[in-house]
């Protein structure tokens, strides 16, 4: 059977004959890529019709024809052959001395084209829907023991993983050396990713995957492979954090370069902010276009959140954009990719709907886990809305002849295994002591059980159902072993706990001097993450400071640097962050510090729950979570029992009326309800301990409210 990857095509009615062919030929092998390679040359990029890569007939190109115009046939088959060899001959592992292993064959396929009308030329074959399979049955591969090494070649669509060499390395067991072969071993699984980057949907698509399994690099190469494949069109790749757009504009400059040999055309291949403001240049934002286009009212933050009163004051801008816009909304744009979408709201995604032309390409990306506001993405139906008629503007399809429009990226390249459960189980409050009053320890738990499945996880033991016992454990192929790199459990993932925040700041000044010193580290190697935004600037000062005094250079991204930029410009100096500007961000060793702050809170556990989680996946090697007192000490003692349960989720599945207590205990506040609540809880203590002291007695309240307090705390039971 062939496995056919559908990327973008000028040339539809052939491609959609094509793979009618290679659908009903299961005796065929191999894989079937549809605009796919673009080779690099010295006039630009020069698309390949179509691959196909087979272990019995080698390697053969088609030259589409959509109509019966055949003239030149001859000439395009010769061009294709060389551009392909000249790209295959640049890998060592492909070419004997001088002589390339793999044999090139071409193939012009008219499929509208009448039997008497294809020429009869041996070298240059022109085929039809009838003799094509006759043709390919004479192509034939003697040394297909090539066939791994090609396809990797043909799959692996860009180097942009490979980062820059450590220089003057010494000691090949040092962290740096380790880390040179972990990310060279990185950098060649770049194919797994491959399809979700080629596959290219008429309509909406979602790329759904953990940390560290590659949507930010997934949606930069999409969005460039569109780019050269159809340079006329704007694209708009928009994310929430800030400090996303230097790695943005980094991975789709390298990628494209390396497919077309020139620049990207910034003005048709936009990188924007979600929100964006007036100035023009570096300020300018997808909800700033739509307002700017439909002569719609512009809020900011400020504004925003003082008019509309809400939690959400961007997903409420945008609503009120779409309410007030007139009914002929502007189309901006042809392709909008969207990176973090767990962090905005259905307003966000309709207003980039309504900005799309027909067919309304739009493609977002997400981690429910990563959300740092406690709401979870609904179904593609709800998110986008519905017609007036009542059937839904988007609506996920389950045809297996055409391009994926949810894909699932399962495979962790950036987290241990030992590393992405440790944060799992304290994201989720999987070991977590329970309170005394409750049914379960968990924090949160996810609606659909068989997320855990999508995302990776197998069930070693019990059943995944409410209420049920149940073991998740990662599978080898959701976590390579690879990425442990025979790394001591308790080197990898440290936990520490202080006496005060000065014993804190001394220890994490001294051990990121040795990281640069005898791990032979870079500065850019490391991140130290303060989870409480609010707090970073303080709470990161005391470390700074000590630092300094070494001649160790630090920074505050977004603070120190330019609000798009994370890392310094040249690569030598420490960032510290809090968790928002963390985000989409990695280092090998990282530091978070403050982390007790995370243990246990009246309000909000969940949200910080997930600062932490966040976290501790921005570690591509090694993690250091650390805090002061007996919060930290607690947490410590969860991360114990991650370790004795050799790193598994060991709990039971919480019932649907637990998980939505959960919700209403742990939901996300702004800040007049939760003064409300802290009011409320206090008077209620004070009414308990008065009750219980003879202050007041119930007698003192009327029946109705009586009744009323006791029919509430029923319904909670």
């Amino acid at each position: 059977m062939v496995n056919i990857v559908m990327g973008a095509t000028q040339k539809p009615l052939a491609c959609e004959e094509l793979k009618k062919f290679f659908s009903e030929h299961n005796n065929l092998d191999g894989y079937l890529y549809i605009g796919y390679p673009i080779i690099a040359t010295n006039e630009g990029g020069y698309p390949i019709d179509a691959l196909w890569i087979s272990e019995v007939h080698g390697l053969v190109i088609f030259n589409l024809i959509e109509n019966k115009n055949i003239e030149d046939y001859q000439e395009l088959q010769d061009d294709s052959a060389n551009k392909i060899e000249a790209k295959l001959k640049n890998y060592k592992q492909l070419v004997h001395k001088r002589t390339l292993c793999v044999e090139i064959n071409v193939v012009t396929f008219a499929p509208f084209i009448r039997d008497e009308d294809t020429p009869t030329d041996e070298d240059y074959p022109l085929v039809n829907t009838n003799s094509l399979y006759n043709t390919l049955m004479n192509f034939t591969w003697t040394q297909n023991e090539y066939f791994s090494a090609l396809l990797s070649v043909l799959q692996a669509i860009s180097t942009i993983r490979k980062v820059r060499k450590r220089n003057r390395l010494e000691n090949p067991n040092s962290r740096g050396s380790r880390l040179n072969a972990l990310e060279e071993t990185i950098a060649n699984l770049d194919n797994r990713q491959s399809k979700a980057v080629i596959e290219t949907v008429e309509g909406v698509q979602r790329i759904r995957g953990l940390a560290g399994s590659g949507k930010t690099i997934v949606l930069a190469l999409k969005a460039a492979y569109l780019h050269a494949q159809h340079p006329d069109w704007k694209i708009a790749i928009t994310f929430n954090t800030r400090s996303l757009k230097g790695q943005f504009k980094r991975l789709i400059n390298t990628f494209y370069i390396e497919q077309t040999n020139d620049e990207p055309n910034w003005e048709n291949l936009q990188i924007i902010h979600a929100w964006g403001a007036s100035g023009g240049g570096n300020r300018n934002g997808i909800y700033y276009a739509f307002c700017r286009s439909n002569n719609v009212e512009y809020y900011d933050y400020q504004t925003s959140k003082y008019k509309f009163k809400s939690e959400d004051p961007f997903g409420k801008a945008c609503e009120h954009a779409l309410l007030t816009a007139e009914a002929s909304i502007k189309e901006l744009y042809d392709v909008i990719l969207i990176d973090e979408a767990q962090d905005f709201s259905q307003g966000f995604f309709r207003l980039c709907y309504a900005m799309l032309k027909t067919p309304k390409r739009l493609v977002y990306a997400y981690d429910e886990l990563q959300s740092l506001k406690l709401q979870s993405l609904p179904s593609p139906e709800e998110l986008f809305g519905y017609h007036e008629d009542g059937t839904p503007k988007v609506k996920f399809y389950q045809d297996n002849g055409k391009p994926q429009q949810d894909i699932i990226l399962e495979k962790c390249y950036r987290n241990s295994r030992p590393v992405l459960v440790t944060a799992h189980a304290l994201g989720f409050g999987i070991y977590r002591k329970p309170e005394v009053d409750s049914e379960t320890s968990l924090v949160q738990m996810f609606d659909q059980k068989d997320l855990w499945l999508d995302v990776g996880y197998k069930v070693l033991d019990g059943e995944l159902e409410d209420g049920k016992h149940v073991v998740l454990a990662r599978t080898i192929e959701s976590s390579p072993r690879f990425l442990e790199m025979n790394e001591n459990v308790d080197d990898l993932i440290l936990f520490k706990s202080f006496a005060s925040q000065e014993e804190q700041d001394i220890w994490v000044a001294e051990q990121i001097a040795l990281n640069l010193k005898n791990d032979e580290l870079r500065p850019d190697d490391i991140i130290v993450i303060n989870p409480d935004p609010l707090s970073t600037n303080r709470a990161v000062g005391g470390v700074r400071a000590r630092l300094f005094d070494m001649e160790i250079r630090s920074h505050t991204a977004g603070v120190d640097t330019t609000p798009d930029e994370f890392f310094s410009v040249n690569n030598d100096s420490i960032a510290f962050t809090g968790i928002y500007r963390a985000k989409g961000n990695e280092a090998a060793m990282v530091y978070v510090i403050n982390s007790d702050k995370c243990y246990e809170s009246t309000y909000e556990l969940a949200k910080l729950r997930n600062q932490l989680f966040t976290a501790i996946t921005r570690s591509k090697a090694w993690v250091r979570v650390l805090g002061v007192g007996d919060d930290m000490d607690k947490l410590i003692q969860e991360f114990e029992k991650v370790k004795a349960h050799d790193f598994t989720l060991d709990f039971k599945y919480p019932t649907k009326k637990q998980r939505e207590n959960m919700n209403i205990i742990n939901r996300d506040m702004d800040r007049p309800e939760l003064e409300r609540v802290k009011k409320s809880k206090s008077e209620l203590k004070q009414l308990v301990k008065s009750l219980e002291s003879g202050e007041v007695y119930l007698a003192d309240f009327d029946k109705d409210t009586i009744d009323r307090l006791r029919s509430l705390i029923r319904d909670e039971e």
